[in-house]
C-alpha cells in the first residue's frame, strides 16, 4: 500500500530554508514511494478574523482544502520555524481553527475524556531555530518539539514520529545546513513504497542554503 505523505511548510514567508528541509524531505518521501501532498502557509490565503472556536465550523478555503489533506494522509510533516518559543501567530491560527473538534478530538459530553479523531497517522516535524538545540533541550526542556509533539499530535491521535529541532540557524555554515537537509531527507525516506510523478526533488541551491 502506497503510503499518503501531507507535507505542510508553516512558514509565512517564501523561499525560506523551512522550504528547503521540505523539499528534502519530499524528496526522500517520493523516492521510497509515498504520495505527497503539499501545502506552504506563504501561499494560503488566511484572513485574521478568528476570534474564537464557535466560529471553527465556518472555515476559509485554505483551511478546508488543509483539512482535507490532513484527513487524507497517513503520515503529516510539518516544518516550522521557532519565534518567540513557538510557531508563527499565522501557523498557529491555522492549527486554533483547522484542528477543529469533531475532526481532530470530540469531548465526551462527561467528564474530561476525548476521542482522538486522527489516530491511525503518524507525525514527524521539524522546527528551526536561531537558538542552539542544546540551550532549547536543557535549559528550556524543549518546549517546541513538547507542545507539538504531545499538545497537538497525541492529543488528536497523530503518533509522533521523528520530532527534531534544527539549531543555531544564524551560526550554522553551508556544510551544517547540508547535514540538516541530509537528516530531513532521511524522515522522508521512511515513508512510502510506490513512486508518484510530482514536484521536482530540492537541488540543494546556495540561495536556498542561505534562506532563513
Amino acid at each position: 500500500m502506497t503510503e499518503r505523505v501531507f507535507i505542510w511548510v508553516a512558514h509565512p514567508g517564501a523561499g525560506t530554508f523551512n522550504a528547503a528541509l521540505a523539499d528534502a524531505y519530499e524528496q526522500g518521501a517520493r523516492e521510497s514511494g509515498a504520495t505527497v501532498r503539499r501545502m506552504d502557509l506563504s501561499e494560503m490565503e488566511i484572513s485574521s478574523g478568528f476570534r474564537g472556536y464557535p466560529d471553527s465550523s465556518n472555515l476559509e478555503p485554505s483551511l478546508r482544502d488543509w483539512q482535507a489533506n490532513v484527513a487524507w494522509a497517513d503520515r503529516i510533516f510539518i516544518v516550522h520555524p521557532l519565534w518567540w518559543s513557538a510557531m508563527p501567530t499565522l501557523a498557529k491560527s491555522v492549527l486554533d481553527q483547522a484542528l477543529s473538534s469533531g475532526f481532530a478530538y470530540k469531548y465526551h459530553a462527561r467528564g474530561m475524556a476525548w476521542d482522538k479523531l486522527l489516530e491511525g497517522k503518524v507525525g514527524d516535524a521539524i522546527i528551526t531555530a536561531d537558538t542552539p538545540t542544546w540551550i532549547d533541550s536543557w535549559l528550556n526542556n524543549k518546549p517546541s518539539r513538547r507542545a507539538l509533539a504531545k499538545g497537538v499530535y497525541a492529543f488528536c491521535g497523530i503518533r509522533p514520529r521523528n520530532i527534531a529541532l534544527f539549531g543555531s540557524v544564524k551560526m550554522s555554515d553551508l556544510t551544517q545546513r547540508e547535514k540538516w537537509l541530509a537528516r530531513a531527507r532521511s524522515f522522508g525516506a521512511q515513508a512510502g513504497v510506490t513512486a508518484d510523478q510530482g514536484r521536482p526533488a530540492f537541488g540543494g541551491s546556495k540561495e536556498a542554503l542561505a534562506s532563513r
